[in-house]
């Protein structure tokens, strides 16, 4: 991309959605300690940073003063932070290893039943038979699958049954606690979607899929009834993309492309607007 960003009356038109969007991440911060000057250290970093890559002139070589053009930052701050490589987005181990193993046991027919649910699966088993050792063994030869279980049964992503059998405990599928594995997530799948909107607000017709079906004025137990449902086909719909994906990969070659499908579901209570006196 090359084109100035827009004048500053269209920018303006961005202000209400971008307070609405910002309203959140602020509520992070402040309860995470980050305060207004530390967020705006890091801001001025990623302005220069995006126009540096992500508005360069093709052929060109980008000058201190059009970024500083582009971002309002004063040239000798610009040169101060320029040169630092666009971020790179570094998945830690344990992340990449559990959703690696969780996703090939929802999606490997090895390790489903007949319905796609993943399977309890005896430690260690005879021949080709299903088990965790060589469900761990699919994904990775550089772990002991025995050090695997014992990691996720701390955790709680999986449990024994009464037949010493491994289960698939629900919070593998969302990392919980604000922990290292949930802040991936959260900076991943935030970034994702924002992206696809930003792609289809800047582009000329929409590129990437972004809906939502919402309501408004509900009772209580209404949303409450609307959320449990759409987690069950948010859940299906995830399941199936991943078994699909899985089966997928088996015949492809590779490359440097990546994909992402995202779901949420969200409701709160909305307190009603104050009416205007007449």
């Amino acid at each position: 991309m090359s084109e100035i960003p827009p004048s500053a009356p269209e920018g303006t038109s961005l202000h209400a959605p971008l307070a609405r969007l910002l309203r959140p991440l602020v509520r992070l911060c402040i309860g995470r300690g980050i305060t207004f000057p530390g967020l705006t250290t890091l801001l001025r970093e990623l302005y220069v940073n995006v126009a540096e890559y992500d508005f360069a002139l093709p052929g060109k070589d980008q000058t201190d003063s059009r970024v500083s053009l582009l971002t309002g930052i004063h040239r000798k701050e610009v040169n101060r932070l320029r040169g630092a490589g666009a971020p790179v987005s570094v998945v830690p181990a344990v992340v990449s290893r559990t959703s690696r193993i969780v996703a090939r046991w929802l999606a490997d027919p090895r390790f489903t039943d007949a319905a796609g649910h993943p399977l309890a699966l005896p430690r260690v088993a005879e021949g080709e038979a299903p088990s965790f050792e060589g469900l761990v063994s699919a994904v990775t030869r550089d772990l002991r699958p025995r050090a695997v279980l014992d990691e996720w049964l701390d955790r709680g992503l999986a449990r024994l049954d009464a037949g010493d059998r491994v289960v698939l405990a629900e919070a593998a599928y969302v990392p919980k606690g604000g922990g290292e594995p949930q802040l991936y997530y959260f900076g991943r799948n935030l970034h994702d979607h924002i992206a696809a909107s930003v792609a289809n607000v800047m582009g000329e017709a929409p590129r990437f899929l972004e809906r939502a079906v919402h309501y408004d004025g509900l009772s209580r137990e209404l949303a409450e009834r609307l959320e449990a449902r759409a987690r069950e086909i948010a859940m299906e719909a995830l399941q199936q993309a991943n078994r699909e994906a899985h089966a997928a990969c088996q015949t492809d070659p590779g490359g440097t492309h990546r994909w992402n499908f995202g779901l949420y579901v969200y409701g709160e209570d909305v307190p009603p607007a104050p009416r205007a006196e007449a």
